[in-house]
């Protein structure tokens, strides 16, 4: 197994190529996901590293802090796998 890399906050992970499209932002793909993310945000410490490991861009910076954006996100759980402090948890999806 790989280590995971000591990034302390989003300016310690080296540039990347991000494809933009296609993506979740013009395919919505929240509709066949199983499990989403919610932030706690008494624990969240501002990092950005959910916004900058999110692989179809669902996470938005919204006045400092996450915001997820559902109809983007598959519930692929990098964001909570990557949170430092764990303030993201992936819940069951409940379909109405």
């Amino acid at each position: 197994m790989v280590d995971k890399p000591d990034y302390r906050t989003w300016r310690d992970i080296p540039p990347m190529p991000v494809c933009w499209y296609p993506s979740s932002l013009g395919n919505p793909t929240g509709g066949w996901r199983t499990f989403r993310p919610i932030i706690h945000m008494d624990k969240c410490i501002h990092c950005a590293l959910c916004w900058q490991s999110c692989p179809d861009a669902a996470i938005r910076w919204v006045e400092g802090s996450p915001d997820v954006d559902y109809d983007a996100c598959k519930g692929c759980g990098i964001c909570a796998y990557e949170c430092p402090v764990k303030c993201i948890e992936m819940v069951l999806e409940v379909k109405e």
